[in-house]
């Protein structure tokens, strides 16, 4: 199955079928690759971050304490996530500063939950120090942008080295900084 559609590889890989070449896909990875391609080649050698950094400390402490009283965590196969009492699927984010990498992790996750559990839920991503919540549903369009994220990401993570580092205006916040730019 090596030479299978990498979103084929990934469901097989999920579903437990033994395959040669076993694909995974976190949803770290789904919002890294929509933010830096290059940051997401980093996580998949599982080179650490820096724990210290004020950005990963931040959102550390948002996810920790943001509605612990009403989520619990669900381990999925390669996903965690959190679910708010009411069923929807919950991502917090300390800001909405990169909401489309967020998206894309929340339908992710919901993509997952259909094609491999057969379950069916709506998505929540929540800001709460900017107290603001937005729905997200898995819609035909949402779906072939996740399927294609995940090609994507297949073709960044066999990759033999990172691809080339490009300056972003989130650059010097970045976990991976030294990586890059030191």
């Amino acid at each position: 199955m090596t030479d299978a559609d990498p979103v084929e590889r990934l469901l097989a890989t999920a579903r437990g079928e033994p395959i040669d070449d076993p694909f995974r896909v976190t949803g770290v990875m789904m919002q890294y690759y929509h933010v830096c391609k290059r940051e997401l080649w980093f996580e998949s050698r599982n080179l650490e971050i820096d724990r210290d950094n004020p950005t990963v400390v931040r959102g550390t402490r948002v996810d920790d304490t943001a509605y612990s009283d009403k989520r619990e965590n669900l381990h999925l196969g390669m996903i965690a996530l959190d679910l708010l009492d009411d069923g929807r699927v919950v991502e917090v984010k300390p800001s909405s500063t990169l909401t489309e990498p967020a998206e894309m992790q929340l339908s992710y996750y919901l993509w997952y939950l259909d094609r491999v559990a057969d379950v069916q839920r709506d998505g929540v991503l929540a800001h709460p120090r900017e107290r603001k919540r937005e729905p997200v549903e898995l819609t035909p369009e949402r779906t072939a942008e996740v399927e294609e994220s995940i090609r994507g990401i297949h073709g960044v993570v066999s990759r033999s080295s990172p691809p080339p580092a490009e300056e972003k205006p989130f650059c010097d916040s970045c976990a991976y900084y030294d990586f890059c730019w030191c």
